[in-house]
C-alpha cells in the first residue's frame, strides 16, 4: 500500500475540529524535511499580561515539527507521538503573525528530532527556538 500524498490542504484539514484548527495554525509550505506554519496573533492567544502565551507558540512550533514528522515516516511507520521537548522563549508579539519553520535534525527508523524557529512575519524578529523528539509508531 502506497503513502497517501502530503498537501498543504490535507494537513489544514487535519488539524479541523482539533487544538491546531481552534488556534488557527495554518501549514503554508512543505519541503524535504522541513515544514513551515503559520498562526496569526488574536487576543485569545495571549497572556493575562498582554503578550502571546508561550504555550500559543510551543503550539505552533509542536504541531510545524509533528506535522513534518508525518510527512517524513518512515516506510511501515502508522504515526508518532512526542516524547520529549524543549523552548527558549526569546522575544514576543502582541499582534500580527507568527510562522515557525521546522526542520528534521534526525531522521531514524525510531525517533526524530526536529528543530524549530518561530518569528514574527512582519519584522523577521525570533520569538522562541524549540526542539522536540518524536518516537515513530507502527501497527501491532
Amino acid at each position: 500500500m502506497s503513502k497517501p500524498e502530503i498537501t498543504l490542504e490535507l494537513f489544514n484539514q487535519r488539524g479541523v475540529g482539533r487544538l491546531p484548527g481552534h488556534l488557527g495554525i495554518v501549514v503554508t509550505d512543505i519541503g524535504d524535511g522541513q515544514l513551515t506554519a503559520e498562526l496569526p496573533v488574536l487576543s485569545h492567544l495571549l497572556a493575562p499580561n498582554g503578550y502571546l502565551h508561550a504555550g500559543s507558540v510551543v503550539t505552533l512550533a509542536d504541531t510545524a515539527s509533528g506535522y513534518g514528522c508525518i510527512a517524513n515516516l518512515p516506510e511501515g511507520a502508522s504515526n508518532f507521538t512526542t516524547i520529549e521537548l524543549k523552548s527558549n522563549h526569546l522575544g514576543t508579539a502582541r499582534d500580527g503573525t507568527i510562522t515557525c519553520t521546522a526542520r528534521v535534525e534526525h531522521k531514524g527508523r525510531n525517533t526524530q528530532v526536529w528543530d524549530a524557529v518561530v518569528k514574527s512575519k512582519e519584522t523577521g524578529k525570533t520569538i522562541a527556538l524549540f526542539r522536540c523528539t518524536q518516537m515513530i509508531l507502527y501497527p501491532k
